[in-house]
């Protein structure tokens, strides 16, 4: 009788970028990662740490699951803080396999309708600074009438669904943005030409930062390049796995700045950072961009980096404070950049940089993570407000706008003022001689 042979079960992924086998075989699952993981240090689930993710996309790969609702409510408890990938002895490169899972996802399940639409008025939202603009009217007015005090005080916010209150718990203090020149010309003798990536959220709510970050610059002999015109970065979007919506922003920023002829792009947001510097990656596949998407990522650097490359010119005022430094999770894990902000924080005179406990770990933060997934994010925000608190701190500093407006909300709920600003903040104070919490 012959030999019948035993069809093998279709990949649950589509044919378009899947989790590739090779880097999923990289795991060992030896279980470094787990007390890394937020998820998994909350709950001890295994299928809520890192290796028990891989495990789920090898089962999807091989065709033994289908990508149904457990596969797809433990990649969407992921924050993507990428804490495994320091971890990790065989080196995982997690984020390209949680990136592509979650692409999968976008494409090949069914979200629920409300589901659908609450992501889509995230994205739409949040990546185009022109509305966002639009909308810090009504928000600084919402702020400065007292309305906010009231809504507050009186528990009306308890109505609203848990999403809604916790934008409005993240809402920074608004003032109308001003917007920096185009050009912004060096201190003394040309160093370098920079361009300088504003970011969506930050250009609107945080545009003390960016103008910080410009001054701080030209303090030290760059000539800054500023595009108005250049779009989102697409980080939120390629993180949440909405890939064809990224790539596109993507091609239009390398389009950006090169037009803007800069030899360093800086940027001043540890999750776009981490995303454009993997635009080389990204757009791979794309013959009319793969090589300028290459050349692009090499040309991006934090300000933290491209500061630690400069030899100081601008002379450090005393700033007579303690510090607590935050890592930004896309700051240490994705970029690996962490000895160069404390550097440059220890630099100054009479600033005293404090360890917070439990650095790895994410703040909760994570994109949109604190808006899809709120009441872990919560949980998690507690968490590091207790271990910022253990250092006493008179500031804390950190690279990240999302992490900025997470741990503020923190300390405001432990009842805590405390000022959380960016490390650049910090920098730009003492180098004009000024109290870094009063913003010009």
């Amino acid at each position: 009788m012959p030999e019948t042979s035993q069809q093998q079960p279709t990949s649950a992924f589509d044919a378009h970028h899947p989790p590739a086998r090779e880097l999923i075989d990289k795991c060992v699952h030896c279980g470094f990662c787990l007390q890394t993981c937020p998820t998994y240090l909350l709950w001890g689930e295994e299928m809520d740490s890192p290796r028990g993710r891989i495990y789920l996309m090898s089962l999807a790969a091989d065709g033994k699951i289908a990508i149904n609702d457990t596969l797809v409510q433990h990649m969407d408890r992921c924050l993507g803080c990428m804490a495994c990938m320091t971890a990790c002895p065989s080196a995982v490169p997690y984020d390209k396999l949680i990136e592509a899972t979650r692409s999968q996802i976008e494409r090949n399940y069914p979200r629920s309708a409300s589901a659908r639409l609450f992501r889509n008025v995230i994205f739409r939202t949040f990546t185009n600074p022109a509305l966002l603009s639009a909308m810090s009217v009504p928000l600084w007015l919402y702020q400065k009438s007292g309305l906010q005090s009231l809504v507050r005080a009186t528990g009306l916010l308890k109505v609203l669904p848990r999403h809604m209150q916790t934008m409005e718990s993240l809402l920074p203090r608004i003032s109308l943005r001003s917007t920096l020149a185009e050009r912004i010309a060096p201190a003394g003798e040309k160093r370098r030409r920079v361009g300088l990536m504003l970011g969506c959220v930050q250009r609107v709510f945080l545009d003390r930062v960016n103008a910080a970050t410009a001054r701080v610059l030209a303090a030290e002999g760059c000539e800054v390049i500023i595009p108005e015109s250049q779009p989102c970065c697409g980080a939120l979007m390629i993180h949440a796995g909405e890939e064809r919506e990224a790539l596109e922003f993507a091609r239009r920023m390398i389009d950006t700045f090169e037009r803007a002829e800069v030899e360093t792009v800086v940027v001043n947001a540890a999750g776009c950072g981490s995303n454009v510097k993997d635009y080389g990656y990204l757009l791979r596949d794309d013959p009319q961009y793969a090589e300028r998407a290459k050349a692009f990522s090499a040309k991006c650097k934090d300000i933290s980096e491209v500061l630690a490359e400069m030899k100081p010119q601008a002379p450090r005022n005393p700033v007579n404070l303690k510090v607590a430094y935050h890592d930004s999770c896309h700051l240490q894990h994705a970029q690996g950049i962490r000895t160069q902000p404390r550097a440059l924080l220890s630099a100054i005179p009479g600033l005293q940089v404090l360890e917070v406990p439990e650095a790895p770990i994410c703040c909760g933060s994570a994109g949109i993570y604190n808006l899809v997934q709120s009441e872990t994010a919560e949980e998690l925000g507690d968490r590091k407000t207790r271990n910022v608190l253990t250092t006493s701190p008179d500031v804390v500093a950190t690279g990240n706008p999302g992490c900025l407006f997470q741990i503020a909300r923190g300390l405001e709920k432990a009842g805590q003022k405390i000022p959380v600003l960016h490390t650049v903040e910090l920098i730009d104070a003492s180098i004009r001689g000024v109290s870094p919490t009063s913003h010009p």
